[in-house]
């Protein structure tokens, strides 16, 4: 059992959904999913900060992807006891997904992987780093960590994509532990492929990832289709590493039928 504390944002009422952001960034990367639920009753929209990223405080210990997922077992195991729930992870946060859903089994009703991470470093598959738009005065005008990191994760450097990357993604990015992302980028991976440890997961999944992610990539992910037997795949075009953010509209669409097919 981990000794920390998992700072989590709340809304609505209903079957527990659990949101697990990606690396060095925090719960508001995912907030753009909200209007999904406008006209969706019925779900409990828990959108977590993992240790050392948004209101939590980091690990007592040293920070680990395997650390990172027992963080979150226990966060489970205290607040939801064994009520069946579902699950969103955002990529490193998809890796997490997929432990949980291996280590809860048929209490989770389902997962929707964004931009999962699967392989790290030298392992992925990446396409070619593409800039699709590029607005020269708007990255002139921001600071040069601010414009390597917009630069990085975001197919489109336009104004009204900056204005989504500062609301979404920067404050995350600005409030994370340094020092414990970087004891998390020396042990990245969980021990194994959650998949490797677990059967079969039939519930309801969804896969989306973007040709446009020099990140995480998208081939290595399609290999996740092979264990859940009823997981719907998306590869979109035109966005990087934010495709909820980039690419709300689409993604929202996505993931407000992941959760009819949940009710089903």
């Amino acid at each position: 059992m981990t000794d920390t504390v998992l700072h989590h944002t709340a809304f609505g009422d209903g079957t527990p959904l659990v949101l697990i952001h990606g690396y060095t960034v925090d719960h508001r990367v995912l907030l753009p999913l909200e209007p999904a639920f406008a006209d969706r009753p019925g779900w409990r929209r828990l959108y977590l900060d993992l240790p050392g990223h948004g209101a939590s405080p980091r690990l007592p210990g040293p920070t680990s992807a395997a650390a990172l997922a027992e963080a979150v077992f226990d966060w489970i195991d205290a607040e939801l006891g064994d009520r069946p729930f579902a699950v969103v992870g955002q990529s490193f946060g998809g890796q997490l997904a997929r432990a949980v859903t291996a280590r809860y089994g048929e209490q989770v009703l389902g997962s929707a992987l964004l931009v999962p991470v699967v392989h790290w470093a030298g392992d992925r598959t990446l396409p070619a780093e593409t800039v699709l738009e590029r607005d020269e005065d708007l990255l002139a005008r921001l600071p040069a960590a601010d414009r390597e990191l917009f630069g990085y994760v975001m197919a489109r450097l336009t104004e009204p994509v900056w204005e989504l990357f500062a609301q979404y993604v920067l404050p995350g990015l600005r409030a994370h532990d340094e020092a414990a992302a970087a004891e998390l980028e020396t042990a990245f991976l969980l021990p194994d492929w959650p998949e490797r440890r677990a059967p079969e997961h039939r519930g309801r999944h969804l896969l989306v990832t973007a040709r446009q992610d020099a990140l995480v990539g998208w081939r290595d992910q399609l290999a996740l289709l092979d264990h859940y037997p009823r997981m719907a795949a998306a590869v979109l075009d035109g966005v990087g590493h934010n495709p909820q953010v980039e690419s709300a509209a689409a993604v929202r669409e996505l993931v407000g039928r992941w959760l009819d097919g949940l009710r089903d």
